[in-house]
């Protein structure tokens, strides 16, 4: 979902030109190439993440943050899936590959992938955030299980909101140059602006609990540092404890930088269209 968002985004400066509805574009091979490289690119990187996850140590396959990062990981597949191909169709052909049910179906994906992605990266912030802030709330009341029903919650609420503008409430419309779809984020008459503040709304909002999250972390992480010499120095004489906290520390910072690289990479994709 991505590498779709950063196909979109290779046109955002010409995307509030008005698109003509011909039946042929003119389209140019270069983007072709780009889009198809950024495609494959994207499949091949997230199947590698999913292998390298599913041969990872059994102790981590039991966290909570291996299974949101399995959920994104897929997630992030199909929406490159669902998207990109479309995009490439469109260069290929010089034409819309399809009609309106198309583009109803490439906004929707747009939409929900985009959302769906966010809202997990979101979920995984305030999971690091209550591991590290609210060890012994997190320790009694957020398991695996939990994360499956955050998942499960964030697909069907992604659903919910996607897919209100293929009944009618915001609407859907081609942008430059012809090979996307997506929400008319300029219409004028109430219910499809309503749609469309509501939508870029949500977003903002997970962007929000996402970077606060992170910076709270952030900021805790940079406290035990500080106090881990002392706990160091404490437990010199046990060399078992001073190892298991020595693996704990470095299992959480992996988790912490990896959140952070996820979430720059998705700022990055996202904040131009929200």
């Amino acid at each position: 979902m991505n590498d779709s968002l950063l196909n979109v985004g290779l046109n955002v400066s010409e995307v509030l030109v008005p698109f003509a509805n011909s039946s042929s574009l003119s389209l140019d091979y270069r983007s072709l190439i780009t889009s198809a490289t950024m495609f494959g690119v994207g499949v091949l990187g997230n199947l590698v993440a999913i292998v390298v996850l599913c041969i990872s140590k059994k102790e981590q396959k039991e966290t909570t943050f291996y299974t949101l990062v399995c959920g994104m990981a897929i997630t992030d597949l199909l929406g490159t899936c669902f998207t990109s191909p479309v995009v490439i169709a469109t260069y290929i052909a010089g034409r819309w590959p399809g009609g309106a049910l198309l583009c109803h179906f490439f906004s929707f994906s747009m939409l929900f992938f985009g959302s769906a992605g966010m809202s997990i990266l979101c979920a995984m912030s305030v999971e690091r955030y209550l591991a590290i802030n609210h060890a012994y709330f997190y320790s009694q009341h957020v398991d695996r299980a939990m994360a499956r029903f955050a998942l499960m919650a964030t697909y069907l609420a992604n659903i919910v909101l996607c897919i209100m503008p293929s009944f009618g409430f915001g609407k859907h419309k081609r942008h430059f140059p012809g090979t996307w779809c997506f929400l008319d984020w300029r219409a004028m008459d109430s219910v499809g602006a309503s749609y469309t503040f509501l939508y870029g709304g949500f977003m903002l909002l997970l962007i929000a609990v996402t970077v606060l999250c992170n910076f709270a972390v952030c900021r805790s992480l940079v406290g035990m540092s500080k106090m881990s010499r002392m706990v160091r120095a404490e437990v010199s004489g046990h060399t078992g404890s001073r190892r298991r906290f020595k693996l704990t520390s470095a299992a959480e910072i992996q988790m912490f930088w990896l959140l952070i690289f996820m979430t720059i990479v998705f700022l990055i994709c996202s904040i131009p269209l929200v």
